[in-house]
C-alpha cells in the first residue's frame, strides 16, 4: 500500500474524486501525516481531501481520534514545510545572492543590499506572515519558501508554522465533523468540494485584507517621507 503513495499523489489532480474514495477506504494516521507532509511541501496537493474525510470517519466509524487527526496532520505540515524551509536555505538563497550580484540581476533593478532589506523586512515580520500565509491557499505552501531564504529563526519558523497549521487543520475537522452529522458517505466527496469553495473565498479575502494592510502602511511610511 505505501508503494502507492507517490504514484496517488501524482495523479490527485488528474482524479482527486478517485483519490477522494481511495482515502476514505485507506485512512490512517500514517496516510494523514504523509499527505499533509506532501501537501505542506513543494508538490502540491490539496489538504482538504485529507483532513475532513480523516475527521468524518473518526466521527463515523471511531477508527481514529478526532483530535489526533488534527495532530498528527500539523505534524505532517510542519514536516513538509520544514523541506521547503531547508531547501530554500541551503538552495534558494545562493541562487538569489547570485542573481542579485549578476549584471542580469542589476539590469532587473535588484543589488545584493536590496535582499539584504528583504530580508531584514521578514525578519521583522515573518511570524506573522508565516502564522497567516498557513491560513491562505496557495500561499500555504509558498510561505516556507522566503522564510528559508531570509533565514528566519527555525525554532520561530516552527512555532509559528505548527500554529497556522493548526488553526487551519482544525477548521477542515470541523468542517468533517460537521458533514458526519449532515452528509452520507457517498455524498461526502461533492460536500467538500463545496464547502472547500467557500473556504477558499475566505482565504483569498484574508489575502486581499493582508495586502490591503501592507498597502496602508506602505503609503503611511510614505507620507511622512521616510523610506519603506
Amino acid at each position: 500500500m505505501i508503494d502507492a503513495i507517490i504514484p496517488l499523489a501524482i495523479t490527485d489532480y488528474l482524479n482527486a474524486a478517485w483519490f477522494f474514495d481511495w482515502f476514505v477506504n485507506n485512512a490512517s494516521y500514517l496516510f494523514v501525516f504523509i499527505f499533509m507532509m506532501v501537501e505542506s511541501s513543494f508538490i502540491p496537493f490539496p489538504s482538504e481531501v485529507v483532513v475532513p474525510p480523516a475527521a468524518y470517519l473518526a466521527v463515523q466509524k471511531g477508527d481514529m481520534n478526532l483530535f489526533l487527526v488534527v495532530l498528527v496532520a500539523t505534524a505532517g505540515a510542519l514536516a513538509g514545510a520544514l523541506v521547503n524551509y531547508v531547501l530554500s536555505l541551503l538552495i534558494g538563497r545562493p541562487i538569489v545572492y547570485a542573481f542579485a550580484n549578476s549584471r542580469f540581476g542589476h539590469a532587473c533593478l535588484i543589488n545584493q543590499e536590496k535582499v539584504e532589506k528583504a530580508e531584514a523586512y521578514f525578519d521583522k515580520h515573518g511570524a506573522t506572515s508565516t502564522f497567516i500565509g498557513r491560513l491562505i491557499p496557495a500561499v500555504r505552501q509558498l510561505i516556507s519558501i522566503p522564510a528559508g531564504i531570509a533565514r528566519m529563526n527555525i525554532w520561530v519558523f516552527c512555532i509559528f508554522t505548527a500554529l497556522g497549521a493548526l488553526v487551519w487543520n482544525a477548521i477542515l475537522a470541523f468542517l468533517g465533523w460537521w458533514l458526519a452529522q449532515h452528509v452520507s458517505l457517498s455524498g461526502l466527496y461533492d460536500a467538500v468540494e463545496k464547502y472547500n469553495g467557500y473556504l477558499t473565498i475566505g482565504g483569498l479575502c484574508l489575502l486581499a485584507l493582508c495586502i490591503a494592510y501592507i498597502i496602508y502602511n506602505a503609503f503611511k511610511t510614505n507620507k511622512k517621507g521616510k523610506t519603506i
